[in-house]
């Protein structure tokens, strides 16, 4: 009988073990899926608006270097391709983040789509008209301008309203050829990207054939990091979080502008971009000059509301938007 007791309370301290490590392994699992849930609401996935190239700098050096990491948001980076542009990708949850220039980010508002800037990158317009054999583009009425399929012409159209100028817009897909062949009387460029294309395939720049849209009144601010607001809403903790680590990329970069080249090249080679060093050189050159605002000569990251008040006004005028797009649209409000 006394044996039978022993045998009895053993079993009952094994089963209160047993029942103790069901109930700790419970508990283990209930943490890591819960853990798991929280990492995959913190997931954001970022869609620059163009292919790898030196434009997008910073967020691949807040990706390389651990800043979202460290920042406790998790991010993975998706470029756009021909089917799925970036803003499409937005607009399908796609992806949480993209970039766009300020005129397009009107345009998307205007249109019903609400967005939040969350990071201003650009200070200063990089938009150019380039005219070939050396003519002044705007003595150039009823030409023939060259002008991207994907956007980005807003100012460009705008302007040739205002001065009546009456320019016929042709569109292209990426590159410069159409223009280099003779097909084209002048065409739209960035200055960090067409223009050295231009420069690189022989083309002579001077003050004569090249407009700069920043030094005749439409310098208007262009790249910044927009989400859609609802989602922004829901995660304004996350979306602060992955502004700070990616201006703290670009303040990187700006330190660090070989290293952070090195960085960029990686990106390109793993897309397979037609590109080379000395082109990505140049890109990030001046997309880090036009970081810097041209009055407080500073790296600011904000987006300026004289700047949205102007591009807003401009726009309306030459009915691109159909109202007023203010500030306080774009900002967390």
């Amino acid at each position: 009988m006394f044996v039978f007791l022993i045998k009895m309370i053993k079993f009952a301290n094994i089963k209160k073990v047993v029942i103790m490590r069901i109930r700790v392994l419970f508990v283990f699992m209930m943490v890591v899926a819960t853990l798991a849930a929280q990492q995959k609401d913190e997931t954001i996935v970022f869609t620059p608006q163009w292919t790898a190239q030196a434009q997008f700098t910073g967020y691949y050096v807040a990706e390389a270097k651990g800043f979202y990491r460290e920042a406790g948001v998790n991010v993975r980076i998706e470029h756009p391709s021909s089917t799925q542009p970036a803003m499409s990708r937005l607009r399908n949850n796609l992806c949480q983040a993209t970039t766009l220039q300020l005129c397009q980010a009107m345009e998307i508002v205007d249109g019903g789509i609400p967005l939040v800037n969350i990071l201003q990158t650009s200070m200063n317009n990089a938009m150019v008209i380039v005219s070939a054999r050396g003519k002044d583009p705007l003595t150039q009425k009823g030409a023939k301008v060259g002008i991207w399929s994907v956007g980005f012409g807003q100012l460009a159209i705008c302007m040739s309203i205002k001065d009546h100028l009456n320019y016929e817009w042709i569109r292209f897909a990426q590159n410069v050829n159409l223009f280099i062949s003779g097909a084209l009387d002048a065409t739209l460029a960035m200055s960090y990207n067409e223009y050295y294309q231009l420069v690189q395939a022989g083309m002579e720049m001077t003050d004569k054939n090249v407009y700069r849209f920043c030094d005749h009144g439409y310098n208007v601010q262009e790249d910044g990091v927009y989400m859609n607001r609802d989602y922004y809403e829901k995660h304004k903790d996350q979306a602060r979080r992955f502004a700070e680590a990616s201006k703290k990329g670009w303040e990187w970069a700006a330190a660090h502008p070989e290293e952070a080249l090195d960085i960029v090249m990686q990106y390109v080679d793993r897309d397979h971009i037609a590109t080379n060093r000395v082109m990505q050189r140049l890109m990030l050159k001046e997309v880090l000059r036009l970081q810097v605002d041209r009055e407080s000569k500073k790296r600011e990251f904000r987006l300026r509301p004289d700047m949205v008040q102007q591009a807003s006004r401009l726009m309306v005028d030459c009915q691109m938007l159909s109202r007023d797009v203010t500030y306080k649209e774009l900002m967390d409000n």
